[in-house]
This record gives C-alpha cells, structure tokens and sequence, in this order.
C-alpha cells in the first residue's frame, strides 16, 4: 500500500493550479469553418428530399449540443467514427461505388477508401487511450489499497463485473443491436463504473462492506472518489478548461457522418459534387489530426494529474507491517488454529500469512476445514506446505471454519508466523442509479 503523507484534498482550487501548468494547444481554426460548410451541404441535401426515420434520429442529435463531460464527448467521437466506417464499408456504399462503373465513381471510390483509413487509425487510438486510461485509473485507487486479501476481493469484483459487462455486449451484438444500441450500453457500463468508483468513496453499494477493511486508505482520495460524478465536484475544473476544444471535435464529426449518410441514401440520383467531396476530405484530415493531437495532450494530462500518484512516488510501505497482522510461534510438532464465524453464506473467509524472515525452515502446512454444528468437519482447503499464502474463500455454508497452520511434521524447528484472517460479510452487488464523470 502506498504512503499517504504529503497527500492533500483534490479540490477544484487544486487542480486549477496544477491545469495551469498545461494549457491546451490551440486548435485549428477550420474546425468551425468545416463543420459550417459540412452543415450547410446536409441543410442542401435534407431540402431536396425529406429525412428518412433512420437519418431523423442524427438530425436530432446534430441539432443538440455535444454532452458537457469530457469522458462522454469521447464515447460519442468513438461511435460517430464506427457509424462513419460501417457506412464506408464496401458492402454499405452506395452500388455504383462498388461497381466503380465510370472513371468519376473510381476516383470517388479511391478518396472515401482514403477517409476508411483514417477513421481506422483514429478508432483504434481513442480505443487504446480509454482503455489504458481505465486500468490507469484503477491500478492508482489499488496504489492505496491494502495489499492483502481486502484488495484482492476489490480486484476481483473488478474482474467479475467485467465479464458481465462483456458477456451483455456480446448478447447484444448476437441479437442484431445497431451500433447506437452497443453504444448506449456501452457508455452505461462506463457510468456503472465510475459509479463504484463513488461508492468506494462513500461506503456504498458494492463495496459498503469492504471499505470498514481499508484501514489506511488516504481519506483525500475516498473524498475525491466520492465527488468523482458531481457535475460542480473537482473535475468541473477539466470539463471547463479542455471541454469546448472536445466540444468542436464532437460536433465535426457527427456532420461529417451526417453528411455521408444522407449522400449515401441519395447517391444514384444525386452524387455528391467534387467540391463538396473535397471539403469532407479536408474535413476528415483536419479532424483525424486534431483529435490525436487532443487524445495525447488530455492523456498526458491524466497520466499526470495529482489523482494518478504513483506508488512510487508517494512512497512505497510494507502492508505486512500493519498492527492488523498477529504473530505467534508454531512449537515442532505443534499446530495453530484459528476459527471464523460465518453467519450468511457467501461470505468470504479470507487469509494472507507469511513465516517470519529467519525462520528456518521456510514453509508450513495449511489447510482449512468447515465445522457444523454438530461437530462433523469437512475439508474445504487441502493441506499443502508454504512460505506465504494469500486468498480467500466463498462460503456456500454458514457455521465456523478452521483456519490450521500445521508444524507438525517438524521435529526440531519452531515457525514463526506473521498472519491476518477475517470472515467479510456478502458482497452483494445492488441496482444503484447511474451517474459518471469527466
């Protein structure tokens, strides 16, 4: 677990002081004059003819302003680019351009092939920057949590509700949900996230019944975490420094689609013309550019925002050192008992042990049994010899478990042994309303 001292309250004061120090490039100036020019064609093409159900539902939204966070202004850049490359793909272009039936359609064939290019590129950037931004995330709140079975449960009720997030896409994308529909639900999970990230902050939900385990966690950061989906908490600082240059690059590219998706329904009676195509071309490049330019600014200002200190830097500790961990000598021969009661099934029984430096001899049998209430015992945990251990078990059994660390077999060396166990009630994983963050 890393040191708390020198840690003070994230306030928005605070981070205000530390965005100083990286002021954002300044854009390009064809944003506004691209978007304008791409809204204009749209405004031509929707006065000839009447939007279809399906083009109606991205006028609406074109007609909207871009979401205030920083972290949904991403989602919805990642779906308009997938919306534009499904439109793109050859099977969905227009026939004439899969046919290239005239000089004029091969050469129109050949600039689009160059926009699916970029978009792939750009796809697969903003993909690797959330996702390396999460685990970032994640791995730094982990950075102060005790290094021990509590975290360990953490960790994995991380990984459980992950495959149940991928196991949701998949079923839907199987049904024949559209990408909108995968997106939805993919930036629901993302709010369910952020929102466990809350509830770590506050003792709710999720982890109410771990945090009275996280003896030592900074209080600053289960205060940040607390504040981390409050639309005036801490990062309101970020949204208002870096959020309108987003703002800009939302807006270009949902036209951008817009107007590919509206050229596309009208294609073989009116082709789009060479000044229209070549203003997209520019948009397009003026686009990609800028927002890989915006993606590796704002991930160096994450990488390095005072909520991602690293272990290391803070200063690293030894968790085993803590008062919560018992120490007792194990005589050759002998063996040590502890015993947990459980009173709801699943529950975890939960262990981390180690034998003291200069022992010895460096290992020591363990095993763990379930007693019921009229004696009989069952083993839960086979015996096997170790130097440490650390894990935990779901009870499917309410009653008293045995915890034995065995020296049994020893005729001569006495262990010492540095362990901690304890019984954690059920982590029940509750509906909670939805917020997020960024």
């Amino acid at each position: 677990m890393a040191s708390t001292e020198g840690l003070v309250p994230i306030t928005r004061a605070f981070l205000a002081r530390y965005y100083d120090k990286y002021p954002l490039p300044r854009l390009s100036d064809d944003i506004p004059r691209l978007t304008a020019e791409l809204r204009g064609f749209a405004d031509g093409l929707l006065r000839e003819h009447a939007p279809t159900s399906g083009e109606e539902l991205v006028v609406n939204e074109a007609d909207c302003e871009p979401p205030h966070k920083i972290d949904e202004n991403l989602w919805k850049n990642r779906e308009h680019i997938e919306e534009i490359l499904f439109l793109l793909d050859d099977s969905h272009r227009p026939r004439s351009l899969q046919e290239k039936a005239t000089p004029e359609d091969i050469d129109l064939a050949a600039v689009f092939g160059d926009i699916e290019a970029k978009f792939k590129t750009s796809l697969k950037t903003l993909e690797t920057f959330q996702l390396r931004n999460a685990d970032n995330i994640f791995s730094t709140v982990m950075t102060y949590m005790p290094q021990d079975f509590r975290g360990s449960l953490i960790r994995q009720q991380r990984e459980r509700s992950e495959r149940n997030r991928q196991a949701e896409i998949d079923a839907l994308v199987n049904s024949g949900g559209r990408i909108r529909d995968r997106y939805a639900l993919l930036w629901k999970q993302q709010m369910e996230r952020r929102r466990q990230l809350a509830q770590l902050g506050s003792a709710a939900g999720v982890y109410k019944t771990l945090v009275k385990y996280l003896v030592g966690v900074p209080q600053v950061l289960l205060d940040f975490l607390r504040q981390i989906n409050d639309d005036d908490g801490p990062m309101e600082e970020q949204r208002q420094r870096y959020g309108p240059a987003l703002y800009g690059l939302t807006k270009m590219v949902l036209f951008i689609r817009l107007f590919l998706l509206l050229s596309w329904e009208r294609f073989e009676s009116r082709k789009p013309q060479m000044d229209q195509v070549s203003v997209l071309q520019q948009a397009v490049h003026v686009y990609t550019s800028e927002l890989e330019k915006f993606i590796q600014f704002i991930g160096e200002v994450v990488a390095n925002s005072p909520f991602l200190i690293s272990a290391e830097d803070a200063g690293a500790a030894d968790s085993r050192k803590s008062v919560e961990y018992k120490e007792t000598i194990i005589p050759p021969g002998k063996t040590h008992e502890v015993i947990l009661t459980v009173e709801s099934v699943n529950s975890y029984i939960a262990w981390d042990f180690a034998l003291i430096q200069g022992t010895l001899s460096l290992d020591i049998g363990f095993r763990m049994e379930y007693v019921s209430p009229s004696g009989e015992v069952t083993l839960i945990l086979p015996y096997r010899r170790y130097e440490s251990d650390q894990g935990n078990f779901c009870t499917i059994l309410a009653g008293s478990y045995k915890l034995i660390w065995d020296n049994s077999y020893s005729t001569f060396f006495k262990k010492s042994l540095r362990y901690k166990v304890d019984a954690i009630p059920p982590v029940v994983e509750m509906p909670q309303p939805l917020a997020e963050a960024g």
